[in-house]
C-alpha cells in the first residue's frame, strides 16, 4: 500500500509547479527540486481527496440526515474518528516520508554546492598568500600545533569539569595555549623555529567549541574540524552526562585560543650563535610573545578580579619583563617563568625541541621535579635524586626507546657541558644512539 509519487497529477496554482521546474531541468539540482514539487503536490492532492470524503456526510438528503441523527451517539462517533484518522495517516505517511526524502537530497545538494563555493574562496586565499610550497609548508606546520593545543585542551578540559572558576574563564576569555621551544638560533633549527613561530600565531584564528557527543562511541568523541582557513573552528565533545554538568552558556560557545612561544636555546648550536651568530629572532620572538601574555592576563584580571591567583600575575610578569631585559646566555629563567604564569592561568603547556625526546625530555622532567617541589612538599635534598631518577627510569625513557630503540638520550659528554646545569641528564642514560 502507498502512493505513486511519478503518477501524481500537478496542480496548477500550487507552490510549487511541475511544469516550471521541468523548464530548469538542464540546471543542476533541477532534479532533487523537481522531486521536491512532485511531493508536495502529491501531499496536496490527497488532502483534497481526504477532505472530500470528510465532506462527504455533508450532502445527504434530508431523511438521510434524520437517519444519521437516530444512530448518533458517542460511542459510533468516537469509532468513526478513529477509523477516519487512522485512514489520514495511512495515505500521508508515505507521501510525507517521501517528501522528506527528497528535501535530504536537496539540502545535500545545497552543502555540496556550498563546500564547492568554500573551497573556491580558499584557493583564492591560497594564491595571496604567496608560493604553494611556503603554502603547503605554513599548512604542514599549523596542523602539528592544532594538533597538540587541541589534545593539551581536551585533557584540560576533562580535568576541569567541575571547576567552576575555569569554566567561566573559557566563556569569558578563552584559553592560554603557551608554547615552549627549546631550539637553537643556529643553522637548521633557526628555520625550524621561524616556522614555528607562524604556526603558532595561526593558533589565533581557531576557535574551540564544545558540543555534546552522539554517543560514547570512540568515534563520536573525535575533535572535528570545520570552517575556512581564517575562521576554523574545533568541536570537542564530551558525553552526555559530563556535557550536562556545563554551565549554559559554555554551550556551544566560541571558545578563543590565545597561543604564545617562548623559545631559550640550551645546547651547543646556542653556544655559537651567542657568540658567532645572530640570537635577534629569539629575543624577538620572546619579547613580542610577552606582550601577548600580558594582555591575556590583563583581560582575564580585568573580567574575573576573583579568580584565585590572578592578584599574583602583576609580580610574574614583571619578573618575566626583567628577565627578558638582561639578555643572559641562555637565560631558561624566561622559560620558568612564563611557565609558572601559564598554570596560574591554568593555561595549556607544550614543550618541544629539535626531536622533542632528548632536550624536551630535560625539561619535561624538570617541570615534574618543580611541580612536586611546589605542590607535594618535596624537600630540597631530594630534588636532585628524583630529577636524576625520572630522568633514568620515568616515562621519557620509554618515549626514547619508541623512537630510537635504544633507552639512550642523544647527548654526548661534549655536547653537555654547553647545557646549563639542570638540562643535564644523569651518567648512564645518554650517548649517541645511532
Amino acid at each position: 500500500m502507498g502512493w505513486s509519487v511519478t503518477t501524481c497529477p500537478p496542480i496548477r496554482g500550487g507552490i510549487f509547479h511541475f511544469r516550471s521546474m521541468t523548464r530548469r531541468s538542464g540546471q543542476v539540482g533541477d532534479r532533487a527540486w523537481a522531486n521536491v514539487a512532485i511531493s508536495l503536490n502529491c501531499i496536496i492532492v490527497m488532502v483534497d481527496r481526504l477532505q472530500g470524503r470528510e465532506e462527504q456526510p455533508q450532502q445527504l438528503t434530508s431523511s438521510e440526515q434524520q437517519e444519521a441523527m437516530r444512530d448518533n451517539n458517542p460511542q459510533t462517533n468516537e469509532s468513526r474518528s478513529s477509523s477516519f484518522y487512522a485512514s489520514w495517516q495511512e495515505h500521508l505517511l508515505p507521501l510525507v516520508v517521501t517528501l522528506r526524502d527528497c528535501v535530504r537530497e536537496v539540502v545535500g545538494k545545497a552543502r555540496d554546492a556550498m563546500s564547492f563555493v568554500v573551497l573556491q574562496r580558499a584557493v583564492a586565499l591560497t594564491l595571496d598568500q604567496g608560493p604553494a610550497q611556503i603554502h603547503q609548508r605554513r599548512h604542514s606546520v599549523f596542523s602539528q600545533t592544532l594538533s597538540a593545543v587541541v589534545c593539551g585542551f581536551m585533557l584540560k578540559l576533562h580535568d576541569g569539569l567541575e571547576d567552576h572558576e575555569f569554566l567561566l574563564q573559557l566563556h569569558s576569555v578563552g584559553i592560554l595555549a603557551q608554547f615552549e621551544s627549546l631550539l637553537s638560533t643556529y643553522g637548521d633549527e633557526l628555520g625550524m623555529l621561524e616556522d614555528m613561530e607562524v604556526g603558532v600565531a595561526d593558533l589565533s584564528r581557531v576557535s574551540l567549541v564544545i558540543i555534546e557527543a552522539k554517543t560514547e562511541e570512540p568515534e563520536d568523541l573525535l575533535p572535528t574540524l570545520s570552517g575556512t582557513w581564517g575562521s576554523l573552528v574545533v568541536k570537542v565533545p564530551l558525553p552526555l552526562e559530563s556535557f550536562s554538568s556545563l554551565p549554559q552558556e559554555l554551550k556551544g560557545c566560541l571558545i578563543r585560543i590565545h597561543p604564545v612561544v617562548f623559545n631559550i636555546g640550551i645546547n651547543q648550536q646556542q653556544s655559537l650563535a651567542e657568540r658567532f651568530g645572530d640570537s635577534s629572532l629569539q629575543e624577538r620572538v620572546n619579547q613580542q610573545n610577552c606582550e601577548l601574555l600580558k594582555a591575556y592576563c590583563n583581560t582575564l584580571r580585568d573580567k574575573l578580579p576573583e579568580m584565585a591567583g590572578v592578584q599574583t600575575l602583576s609580580n610574574l610578569l614583571l619578573s618575566l619583563d626583567q628577565s627578558l631585559e638582561s639578555r643572559k646566555r641562555k637565560n631558561v629563567e624566561v622559560l620558568w617563568i612564563a611557565a609558572m604564569v601559564c598554570r596560574e592561568v591554568n593555561g595549556i603547556r607544550l614543550t618541544s625541541c629539535k626531536s622533542a625526546k632528548d632536550r624536551t625530555a630535560m625539561s619535561v622532567t624538570l617541570e615534574q621535579c618543580v611541580l612536586l617541589r611546589e605542590r607535594h612538599s618535596l624537600s630540597q635534598q631530594h630534588f636532585s635524586t628524583a630529577l636524576d631518577c625520572m630522568r633514568r627510569e620515568g616515562c621519557r625513557m620509554e618515549n626514547v626507546q619508541k623512537n630510537v630503540g635504544k633507552r639512550k638520550f642523544a647527548f654526548s659528554s661534549v655536547q653537555l657541558l654547553t647545557f646549563p646545569r639542570l638540562y643535564r641528564p644523569p651518567d648512564g642514560s645518554y650517548g649517541f644512539s645511532q
